[in-house]
């Protein structure tokens, strides 16, 4: 199983001690903690797209291209790319420079998006949401296919031949679903045999059982092996070095993050019971001391029938970058350890 990090570049209001810090230093802090995560093993970094006062990830190929002069292994991928309100053409150039640029590290992750601030940002109409969607995928696994391409569609100019360009060192370049709760967006993934990012923010694991079976069996009817068909999982989750610890951490920034999202979308404000809920085991929180987070991934991957990526969203917390970094190290060098020797056994 992969384990990685994903990202939104939050703009932290103070560093922890009180001290404002500056978009400028709050990006390179996060350049900072990608390299950080590539030198204690760990399998990914993402970064995602929102175009919002809070996050400074709008151009997230752009972040990834810094992050790929400063590492070697560490594959880089968007989380997600909001595909509705993109050109695909240079979804795809832009990913495949930073797959020239990493030598062949590069993946992105694609959906509709959890904001709708793109899409009158843009010029686009909020109403052809999945249209626009579908449409574009389509015209993107077209150029993923095809140095020339061919291609007519209602929302973007019809290409006529036209090659696009770079081309990227790994053919085809990785491209993965990423998913809310929509059946029909994991039955779209399963006929596309294309890998699927889960986000499971809330909630209990195991009741995305139905929906990744659903997306297994949309695969197989289509003639995709089980190999084409992975699953991962994007979680909110932190790792300290115990887990009250983590949980007095995690608390206050996630509660204020998810109270102000709550006010525009009509939800409750959060309480600490709500909080201790999802960190029970059924919960969808990854938090704790390393050992209980890794046995709580290895049952929601069991509950869900395998799943071989799970990435950590830190910055929903306000966290400071020394424990930042230091939930890194411990995913990198005891959470991850913990899985890989597990899978050694189970062979």
């Amino acid at each position: 199983m992969q384990v990685g990090v994903d990202s939104f570049a939050a703009a932290l209001p103070n560093d922890g001690t009180g001290r404002s810090v500056s978009s400028a230093d709050s990006l390179r802090h996060l350049i900072e903690r990608i390299e950080l995560a590539d030198q204690v093993g760990l399998d990914v970094f993402g970064v995602g797209e929102h175009h919002r006062r809070e996050y400074l990830d709008s151009a997230p190929a752009v972040i990834l291209a810094a992050a790929a002069a400063r590492t070697r292994q560490i594959r880089l991928t968007s989380a997600v790319t909001v595909l509705s309100a993109a050109d695909p053409v240079r979804v795809f150039q832009n990913f495949a420079t930073v797959d020239l640029l990493s030598q062949g590290r590069a993946e992105m992750v694609v959906g509709r998006g959890s904001f709708s601030e793109s899409f009158p940002l843009f010029g686009l109409d909020f109403a052809d949401y999945d249209s626009l969607f579908a449409e574009k995928l389509d015209l993107l696994l077209n150029i993923r296919q095809n140095e020339f391409v061919h291609w007519s569609g209602r929302h973007h100019p019809a290409l006529t031949g036209q090659g696009v360009y770079p081309r990227p060192v790994q053919n085809p370049l990785p491209v993965w679903i990423g998913v809310g709760g929509t059946p029909e967006s994991f039955v779209r993934a399963g006929e596309l045999g294309l890998p699927l990012m889960v986000a499971i923010i809330g909630g209990e694991t195991h009741r995305f059982r139905p929906l990744v079976d659903l997306y297994r069996e949309a695969g197989r009817q289509a003639g995709h092996t089980p190999a084409q068909l992975k699953v991962g999982v994007h979680a909110l989750g932190y790792v300290a070095e115990t887990s009250d610890q983590a949980a007095e951490d995690f608390f206050p920034g996630y509660a204020r993050t998810f109270t102000a999202i709550g006010r525009e979308r009509g939800w409750p404000p959060v309480t600490r019971a709500h909080f201790e809920a999802l960190r029970r085991p059924p919960g969808a929180l990854l938090l704790g001391e390393p050992e209980l987070v890794a046995a709580k991934i290895l049952a929601h991957s069991e509950a869900l029938g395998g799943i071989s990526r799970i990435t950590f969203q830190m910055d929903v917390a306000e966290l400071p970058q020394a424990k930042l970094r230091r939930a890194i190290e411990l995913l990198g060098t005891r959470v991850a350890s913990i899985l890989r020797a597990h899978a050694v056994v189970s062979r």
